[in-house]
């Protein structure tokens, strides 16, 4: 990346003939999936037009032979993307899923069922272990009526009795229809009960059950391995990462290592490399190499599985070793533009897949600027191996950070370090293990001997990635979706740049170094966020409120409320990388604390939602139903004296202690928070008394019950509005008192009064319109109790809440 261009060696120049026609389809899919099915035709008669063009200009020449592909995939784009986008939009099984109608289809399983993350058992509305499955069907009744589709679905069923099925395999399902997320393509998801277990189920292809034996081979081989290295043994190999420990996995993430354990075109050319060196080593002629490779490719992309990163990656090998065969020099770029307008063809969901997106990225990044970024180093003297160690960990990130911050709202700045030190042993630690599954038909002793010589390799890489995870300032917060991305690939495009312009990479030199240094500062002086071991969260969702409570499994919490309309909630809890809600509460019916709930049920796995005895208005409980219902999740009702327990959280509802007989069918603002519900929890930071938005009256039925209200921490009740008890909050005396309400709201929210009263008790206030999302820690191995320090307080924005 730095010296005299003049003297780089002169490198054969890339074929681009195939990229426009990649390019047409992927965008064709593209547009078709987030818009309508008819902008793939508009997509494709343009590019007719302009590849006609090109041919009357140009008839000859390698211009016309862009044009000549570009022309084939138009028609692709019009034909089979436009009429696989035009059926699943049109399908008839989307209206019976807005229904949620019974439904009884015999379908092929697409993919390889893959488990919901969840933790143990816990509370009662907790469903059993789940796997999700991808299916296309073949014939369905739905309602009681015949329904003529060919959609695709989505099962979500028990783990028990479907974990095992494979790919290829017909079956016969019974359930519950629920409207697709996620995937266009997707017409429904089928919600499967938890007793219930496929029917007519077909034996599965002899190559489909020989993956299968070989993963398992894989896992009972890892095993003579500790814990963390067997599980990551497992998703290095064949991308298995349900073995390895969650804060091994968050560790991958933040050290930008998590491409290694999802299966790549790096592991289908290690794998694939390794098998070509042998049989070169033994003197195997090239044509037979490229057939004994091409076999062992097959093998290995049916053992992973069909990932889009895997089909990608296969599909290009495969075009590389025909090539091989024919004895014919390719470059690179066109394999990858043929397997990407190819896969695309065959699957237009693979357009609008991240995974699919980062795949494609990374390899034309290698393609095209690892090569003359290699022999820039090598021009300065660096020798060829560290060269290329350093160039492709970076080229790859400058590609992939984009895709990464409209994901996750996150940027890894330790990601070349951490990949330059793990590379050395990747490929040998990847060959090793898939070594060990191909052994493990001959017996046990073989494969383990194999996984066994992993050990140090799966050491270093998990040593690796603690050590990149713990690094202050690592993980840089960035802006998440489309905003956040183009942002990104700005940022990344004058880093690129400054690896040409000697005076621009100068200036960037200095001030990523001042940014640097800047943001170290800040991060060493600001807790980072989210804080490990939280136990609450009041997250800043503007005027309303948005809590969540830890259960102790990793990944999933409880959720109070979910704040007014919009994202802001799902935006949290994308933050505090929750997964699964075992049971979503609402508090009441206003919007500030429901209007959340679509978006938070569209970007989380929720099991359950549940609300207090409150109907009305009528129009906000069908709002909730209705939200809940179009997800296919059951809505409960709770009441003063039920209880709720999780492995580190016990909820017990105190409230509302009184429930008119019958409720007005348009009442005041007042009744309704007043039938909030309020609830006492049990955390390893003390007790957290959860109030919704309770006044007076709410609040004096609780004084007057003489049940037990000390809490070390307080949700102020309704926004710390002045309706409420100085009595209430004598009896609570919280230690830090949590006030939810929006910066500027017209209400006046929270009151002074209630503020000064709080603060002259001793309690540390924290408000989000202040503070922004506010966690709750232990302050000590066992939590604060009254003995003991007074819960930690970490605020997202860095301006620390204090006493007055």
């Amino acid at each position: 990346m730095i010296g005299d261009p003049a003297a780089i060696d002169e490198r054969p120049r890339q074929d681009y003939r195939l990229v426009p026609a990649a390019a047409t389809l992927w965008c064709a899919a593209w547009s078709g999936l987030l818009a309508s099915w008819w902008l793939s035709l508009v997509v494709g008669f343009t590019a007719a037009a302009a590849a006609v063009l090109v041919l009357i200009r140009r008839p000859r020449g390698r211009a016309a032979g862009a044009a000549a592909a570009l022309l084939l995939a138009a028609g692709l784009a019009v034909g089979p993307v436009g009429v696989q986008l035009s059926a699943a939009q049109h399908d008839p099984l989307r209206a019976h899923a807005q229904q949620h109608a019974p439904v009884q289809a015999q379908v092929t399983i697409r993919e390889r069922p893959e488990p919901v993350r969840a933790g143990a058992a816990g509370a009662t509305t907790r469903g059993q272990p789940r796997v999700v499955a991808v299916a296309e069907v073949r014939a369905a009744v739905a309602g009681g009526r015949r329904v003529t589709s060919s959609g695709r679905v989505r099962l979500v069923a028990p783990e028990r009795h479907w974990s095992w099925l494979l790919p290829g395999q017909r079956l016969t399902v019974t359930g519950t229809l629920a409207p697709a997320r996620g995937d266009a393509l997707t017409v429904a998801t089928i919600r499967v009960a938890h007793d219930t277990a496929p029917a007519h189920t077909t034996a599965p292809r002899w190559w489909q059950r020989l993956g299968r034996q070989l993963r398992q081979g894989l896992r009972q081989a890892a095993t003579v391995l500790p814990e963390e290295q067997a599980g990551l043994l497992a998703g290095l190999v064949v991308g298995d990462t349900s073995g390895m420990p969650p804060s091994l996995l968050d560790d991958f993430r933040s050290a930008g290592m998590a491409h290694l354990v999802a299966v790549s075109g790096l592991h289908v050319g290690v794998v694939c490399g390794a098998v070509i060196l042998v049989l070169r080593l033994l003197r195997i002629g090239p044509r037979l190499t490229a057939v004994l490779a091409g076999t062992a490719l097959a093998g290995y992309v049916i053992t992973v599985g069909y990932a889009p990163s895997v089909l990608r990656a296969g599909l290009m090998g495969a075009v590389g070793l025909l090539a091989l065969l024919l004895g014919r020099q390719r470059s690179a770029m066109p394999a990858l533009a043929f397997a990407t307008g190819a896969l695309v063809t065959v699957d237009p969901a693979m357009a609008t897949r991240f995974g699919f997106a980062m795949s494609v990225s990374a390899t034309a990044a290698l393609v095209l600027l690892a090569p003359a970024w290699t022999d820039r180093l090598r021009s300065t003297g660096v020798p060829a191996g560290p060269a290329a160690a350093l160039v492709v960990p970076f080229a790859a990130f400058l590609a992939t950070a984009p895709l990464i911050a409209v994901m996750v709202g996150e940027i890894s700045l330790v990601t070349v370090a951490a990949n330059l030190v793990a590379a050395p042993v990747v490929a040998v630690t990847t060959v090793l293990g898939a070594l060990a599954a191909a052994l493990s038909p001959l017996g046990s002793w073989p494969a383990e001997l194999s996984a066994r010589l992993t050990w140090p390799g799966t050491s270093w890489l998990v040593w690796v990635a603690n050590r990149a995870a713990a690094v202050p300032g690592g993980v840089l917060d960035w802006p998440d979706g489309w905003s956040g991305g183009m942002s990104a690939a700005l940022a990344m495009g004058l880093l690129g740049a400054a690896c040409h312009l000697r005076s621009l990479r100068r200036i960037l030199v200095f001030a990523a170094l001042a940014g640097t240094v800047a943001m170290l500062v800040a991060r060493l002086l600001t807790p980072g966020w989210p804080p490990d071991g939280w136990v609450l969260v009041a997250c800043d969702v503007g005027q309303g409120d948005g809590l969540v409570l830890a259960t102790g499994q990793p990944g999933e919490a409880v959720v109070l409320d979910t704040g007014p309309g919009g994202g802001a909630m799902a935006d949290c809890l994308t933050r505090l990388r929750v997964e699964r809600i075992p049971l979503l509460l609402i508090t009441h019916l206003h919007e500030d604390h429901f209007g959340g709930l679509p978006a938070v049920l569209r970007g989380t796995d929720v099991d359950a939602v549940a609300m207090g005895p409150g109907r009305t208005p009528g129009w906000a409980w069908e709002a909730v139903t209705g939200a809940a219902g179009q997800a296919g999740v059951p809505v409960h009702q709770l009441a003063a004296g039920d209880r709720l327990r999780w492995e580190e959280l016990d909820l017990r509802l105190l409230g509302p202690r009184h429930v008119p007989a019958e409720q007005p069918e348009d009442p005041s603002g007042t009744e309704i928070n007043d039938l909030s519900l309020v609830a006492s929890a049990s955390t390893p930071l003390g007790r957290i008394l959860l109030t919704g938005d309770a006044e007076l009256a709410a609040q004096a039925d609780l004084l007057a019950s003489e049940v037990d209200l000390r809490a070390e921490v307080l949700k102020v009740p309704h926004h710390g509005s002045a309706a409420t008890h100085a009595e209430f909050l004598d009896a609570v005396a919280p230690e830090v008192a949590v006030v939810s309400s929006g910066h500027g709201n017209p209400y006046g929210h929270p009151d002074g009064e209630v503020l000064d009263h709080l603060t002259e008790a001793g309690a540390r206030v924290a408000r989000t319109d202040e503070h922004g999302d506010i966690a709750l820690l232990p302050a000590g191995p066992q939590g604060g109790t009254r003995d003991q320090s007074p819960p930690q307080v970490v605020p997202s924005s860095g301006n620390v809440p204090s006493t007055r």
